[in-house]
């Protein structure tokens, strides 16, 4: 087992006078390759640079399969450099994710970037299943545990099996990016859950807005979060600037006004290299004018020298920051902000916008699916006492069956269930995750959806969760988004009742769950 070093990350981190930089390296497709050489030779150019604190490292980017991080991570690690890893949900189940973590935790890699992860793309002989048993949130509540000592749900302990506790610094990610109202506010929504279950800093999405990136920090201050905000510096080449533009990239956004920038920039020699670089060194200044804990840099192709050559020309912003505001003005015209406008300094005012004044709609089928779940399953609704007998009757007779077939079949009509036997419905506006979401999230959504559309089917599936926002406004419940922690599913009631299961006391609202 590697020993506890000092994490020269998580210090400047913390360290209000310091300006923490971190890079992203996006590891190749094979570990024995001319790029993978490459790629440790420019990092080895970042560990000898003593601007930055740690060098991140994805974890199958875009979906497609990649050398695994850890296999880089250790040696960077091993330069001298500290290294997050990210700790994606798409492809483990939680078993494989807690072994995943005691792994990492023994060879000494011990800073994370907990997300959900890009939908898979097609690998060995097509598409690959997709895992997601856990979602970020509940990742986080998983590593969180394990760094208090716990390793078990039950409070007997196998043996003499003692694990000492870890020691992870988790970081979460948050995308302020989202044109929606609907979409915005559930990821805010999300972020208060990301940092009541353990998230320990945040690293922004991609996006190229200064009052985008003066909302998030807004936000956190006036909810009291103290949580270090690293923004997102990115520098995409053309290629990557059109595959944003054309919606190919979950999550990130380029809106036109950036997008005709580029494409006049390009005509330039260089292809408009230059200025690209020059912009980002002028959204570095302003997120550290702004009061940001540090930058997190990427983009593809990027040699040592131009990362040298924006960040000197970011120092030299510095006394203008305030002045390049107005430069950083690219946000869709009809995106949604979270707060009113400040005219006298380009970003926001402390006043938030009213909620989705207007355009509030009746949804019958969600208020009758509220009113008949309150009459059979809250204790006070007169159906619930013979509702509770006759489940637990029929329990282990030879007719439960027949009660589980009736509930799969009513429920499967009204709301596309997939039988999952531990239901969700009643948390989540009276829609189906497993059958709404293609990542099956029971906390709020991913990073990936675009204009309010499915990350995995743009166009032709909403998003799950801007679905269940709309409900949930139509009768001021909103906010129940923002609390609490949704357990993963208890596969060892798939196939079984979920009427039965909730009064037996052995779904998800057990407390023993």
């Amino acid at each position: 087992m590697v020993k506890k070093r000092n994490s020269k990350f998580k210090s400047s981190l913390y360290d209000q006078n310091e300006f923490t930089l971190t890079f992203e390296l996006v590891p190749t497709r094979g570990g024995r390759s001319r790029e993978h050489v490459k790629t440790l030779e420019f990092a080895r150019l970042l560990v000898e640079d003593d601007r930055f604190q740690a060098i991140s490292i994805t974890d199958n980017a875009g979906g497609h399969a990649a050398l695994a991080p850890e296999a880089m991570g250790v040696e960077i690690q091993a330069m001298g450099l500290d290294v997050i890893v990210h700790c994606s949900c798409k492809d483990k189940n939680r078993n494989q994710m807690e072994s995943l973590l005691f792994a990492w935790d023994h060879i000494g890699l011990r800073n994370l970037l907990v997300i959900t992860g890009d939908y898979p793309k097609a690998g060995y002989k097509g598409f690959p299943k997709p895992v997601f048993d856990l979602g970020s949130i509940q990742t986080l509540d998983l590593i969180s545990r394990q760094n208090r000592g716990i390793f078990w749900n039950s409070k007997k302990r196998p043996g003499r099996c003692y694990p000492n506790p870890t020691s992870y610094l988790k970081g979460v990610a948050f995308s302020p990016f989202k044109r929606l109202e609907s979409e915005l506010r559930m990821q805010y929504f999300k972020l208060h859950k990301k940092v009541a279950n353990g998230g320990d800093f945040i690293i922004t999405q991609v996006g190229f807005d200064a009052r985008k990136f003066h909302e998030i920090l807004q936000y956190t201050r006036e909810c009291g979060f103290k949580i270090p905000i690293l923004g997102n510096v990115f520098i995409p080449n053309l290629t990557v600037s059109n595959l944003m533009y054309q919606g190919e990239v979950p999550g990130c956004e380029i809106a036109d006004s950036l997008y005709n920038d580029m494409k006049t920039e390009s005509n330039s020699p260089d292809k408009g290299k230059k200025a690209r670089l020059i912009r980002a060194a002028k959204l570095l200044s302003v997120l550290k004018g702004m009061g940001y804990a540090g930058a997190h840099i990427g983009g593809p192709h990027l040699e040592y020298e131009d990362i040298d050559f924006m960040l000197n020309k970011a120092k030299e912003f510095e006394p203008q920051w305030q002045e390049l505001v107005g430069d950083l003005d690219y946000w869709f015209p009809d995106g949604y902000y979270l707060y009113e406008k400040d005219n006298k300094t380009g970003l926001n005012t402390g006043q938030l916008k009213a909620l989705m004044s207007g355009k509030k709609k009746t949804n019958i089928g969600y208020f009758v699916s509220r009113k008949f779940h309150s009459l059979m399953f809250d204790k006070s609704g007169v159906l619930y006492a013979p509702m509770k007998k006759v489940c637990l009757s029929l329990d282990g007779s030879r007719l439960d069956h027949l009660l589980a077939g009736f509930e799969h079949f009513v429920k499967f009509l009204g709301f596309g269930c997939k039988n999952c036997g531990d239901c969700a419905l009643a948390e989540l506006a009276f829609l189906c995750p497993q059958n709404g979401c293609a990542k099956y999230l029971l906390n709020g959504p991913c990073g990936g959806s675009k204009d309010g559309w499915c990350e995995v089917y743009p166009g032709k599936k909403r998003c799950f969760y801007v679905r269940v926002f709309e409900r949930l406004v139509l009768i001021g419940a909103q906010d129940m988004m923002k609390d609490g922690l949704m357990p993963p599913i208890n596969w060892s009631l798939y196939n079984t009742s979920s009427w039965v299961n909730f009064f037996r006391g052995i779904d998800h609202l057990s407390e023993d769950f």
